[in-house]
């Protein structure tokens, strides 16, 4: 009997897979457990569709993300920090700060766990930071750390 799997199941695969099962396991396990469907015209069709639905919103989330990626280039953050002679900050820039005056400067909101930082900057320069935006989709963002 073919089945469409409505959960993951660890022995035979992940949700929305169609596979074939012996007729006992799926009446008295799968169906009743409601981990799995069967794979009747009407199922298979619905599959389809919520499959087609899920690549037409990667599709359009992926390419905001190459659009982002293009305008990020041009974006410039200018944070003025106090800082001693040596150029080292009294504070520092975390990918928190990065985030909210991203959203503040460009109305670009960025998760902050997105933002590729080491570390948190202490020292005065122009930084280039990594910002991830989808899979395999990154952007770069110049940050200008200037003293007051």
């Amino acid at each position: 009997m073919k089945v469409i799997l409505v959960q993951d199941v660890k022995t035979l695969g992940k949700k929305g897979k169609v596979v074939e099962v012996s007729d006992g396991y799926a009446r008295n396990f799968l169906i009743p457990k409601k981990l799995a469907v069967v794979a009747d015209a009407t199922n298979l069709n619905e599959l389809k569709t919520k499959e087609d639905a899920n690549k037409y919103r990667r599709d359009l989330s992926e390419a905001t993300a190459k659009e982002l990626s293009e305008k990020m280039k041009k974006f410039e953050l200018v944070f003025r920090i106090k800082a001693g002679e040596n150029g080292k900050t009294f504070g520092s820039v975390t990918a928190k700060d990065i985030a909210s005056e991203l959203a503040k400067k460009y109305f670009v909101e960025i998760d902050k766990k997105k933002i590729c930082l080491d570390d948190a900057i202490k020292t005065l320069g122009v930084y280039h930071v990594e910002i991830k935006l989808f899979e395999g989709i990154s952007g770069t963002l110049k940050v200008n750390i200037v003293g007051e």
